[in-house]
């Protein structure tokens, strides 16, 4: 186990929720003022620092940015996370003319430099970087519900696709890593929505590739997927090599934890959308249910299920820390 994912281990109260966009409501900002800047950005992870008891600082799963660097349209909208509203390519014969872009094109400079800036803030915690995964990339330049026909019509040109995504994230991974990222959370939703031995021949292939690319005994690599078939692909997904195996909250969380390796974290599974719109006590009974599922496991650590979204209740997510707190005291 490397030493900083032993730490966080050690250190259960410090919990790791993906939690970055709601520093909107802390710095009075909009989503588009956060996107916009690395100085903002760095601010914005700052804040959450300050406010809260993390073990680790983690930047934004923004699953857009990839995609517009390979040329995908954009929609911006001041209190949401940026969604690709336009595939690059109408039919999967594109691929061969689909140009891999370079590391810093588009927004991706922003979030690198987000990074760098940050560590120069944040110094007593790891701070992570956060990338899209290859199969959830290629559903962005392409088409989601196309691609997954295309795996069966034509698995060649599918592969090719992947291969292009594989080559970016990798670089742009290696360049996080470069800034001073001390490790990356990949998320790669898209791949839940497959059978096993599709993920396992499109998803799991490309992302073992990139970890094996990325990783070291400083630098941790972290998957997520929030699909809900994850349990039918849960013994590919533990030949990851992930140091953390991070699951949405689509699946009940206490029955992937036998299947994932002893010596890697599992994390999860608080529901992120309850945040938004529920309640403090349904934060607390919420977590505590994920607590009491889990908590015989010794490489469990509460988390969120998924990204916070930018416009959730700050009383919600301070119910969720206290809980917390108060469940590892």
């Amino acid at each position: 186990m490397k030493p900083i994912v032993k730490k966080l281990l050690e250190n259960k109260s410090k919990t790791m929720p993906i939690l970055s966009f709601p520093a909107t409501k802390l710095l009075n900002i909009k989503v588009t003022d956060l996107i916009e800047s690395a100085d903002v950005q760095a601010d914005a992870m700052e804040a959450i620092y300050k406010k809260c008891d993390i073990g680790a600082s983690v930047s934004f799963m923004d699953l857009s940015v990839e995609a517009e660097a390979f040329g995908a349209t954009i929609c911006f909208s001041d209190h949401e996370v940026p969604t690709v509203s336009k595939g690059v390519i109408d039919e999967i014969s594109q691929v061969s003319e689909l140009k891999v872009p370079k590391v810093g094109d588009g927004r991706t400079s922003r979030y690198i430099d987000c990074v760098a800036k940050v560590k120069n803030k944040i110094k007593d915690i790891p701070v992570f970087c956060g990338a899209i995964g290859p199969y959830s990339l290629a559903g962005r330049i392409f088409d989601m519900t196309e691609l997954m026909m295309e795996c069966y019509d034509n698995p060649d040109e599918v592969k090719v696709l992947l291969e292009k995504a594989t080559e970016f994230i990798t670089e742009y991974i290696k360049a996080f890593k470069e800034a001073g990222a001390d490790g990356v959370l990949m998320a790669e939703p898209a791949a839940g929505l497959l059978s096993p031995s599709l993920a396992k021949e499109f998803s799991n292939v490309y992302v073992k590739k990139i970890f094996d690319a990325v990783s070291s005994e400083d630098f941790v690599v972290c998957y997520h997927n929030c699909g809900n078939a994850v349990l039918d692909m849960a013994d590919e997904i533990a030949t990851l090599n992930a140091d953390i195996y991070h699951f949405g909250n689509a699946i009940s969380l206490k029955d992937i934890i036998p299947h994932m390796p002893k010596d890697s974290v599992v994390m999860g599974n608080v529901d992120p959308v309850m945040l938004k719109n529920g309640t403090p006590e349904e934060a607390i009974a919420n977590t505590e249910k994920v607590f009491n599922e889990c908590n015989q496991y010794d490489n469990f650590m509460l988390s969120t299920g998924c990204d916070i979204p930018a416009d959730a209740k700050w009383e919600n997510i301070d119910a969720y820390f206290e809980t917390v707190k108060r469940l590892y005291a």
